[in-house]
């Protein structure tokens, strides 16, 4: 036994079998991805950057319940509403500190019309963190541009909520 084990250390074996294994693995199709260039696929239900939706008509559809503002284990949302004419409450601020954000996903559970929900953006980098600091306007923003991924990831995971 020790024979043989002194004959597979001195032909070194490991060697040969690590070089077949690197020249099988050589000739297929590559799994890499080119990365700025090539994105690859998406959840539904991944959780990126936040934004704030409207209704089709253009109306913004937070009714400010501050549900998603008692929920969040971060305490990384502010709100504050005020009543309009017609009776109903909106928001006049919506502040959520992305510093602090652990992106649990429970502010968008919480909410009982999709307002808040987790875009499908994750390239939000910034050099200062006062850009990390998002209001309303920024949100509207967000959910104006994503908002036809939005519905359908919405839509798609309808089935599991």
């Amino acid at each position: 036994m020790k024979v043989l084990k002194s004959a597979y250390s001195f032909l070194l074996k490991e060697i040969f079998i690590g070089h077949a294994l690197t020249l099988r693995y050589f000739f297929k199709k590559k799994v890499t991805i080119n990365y700025p260039y090539e994105k690859g696929p998406l959840s539904p239900r991944f959780r990126g950057e936040h934004a704030l939706r409207r209704y089709p008509n253009g109306e913004e559809r937070c009714i400010a319940c501050k549900l998603c503002e008692a929920i969040c284990p971060a305490q990384a949302i502010t709100i504050e509403a005020e009543e309009r004419e017609d009776g109903s409450r909106r928001t006049t601020k919506y502040d959520i500190d992305m510093i602090k954000c652990i992106y649990c996903g429970l502010c968008q559970e919480a909410c009982p019309v999709d307002a808040i929900v987790e875009g499908p953006n994750f390239e939000f980098s910034t050099e200062t963190r006062e850009e990390l600091y998002y209001n309303k306007e920024k949100l509207l923003a967000n959910g104006d541009r994503f908002e036809y991924q939005l519905r359908q990831n919405i839509e798609s995971d309808a089935k599991h909520r």
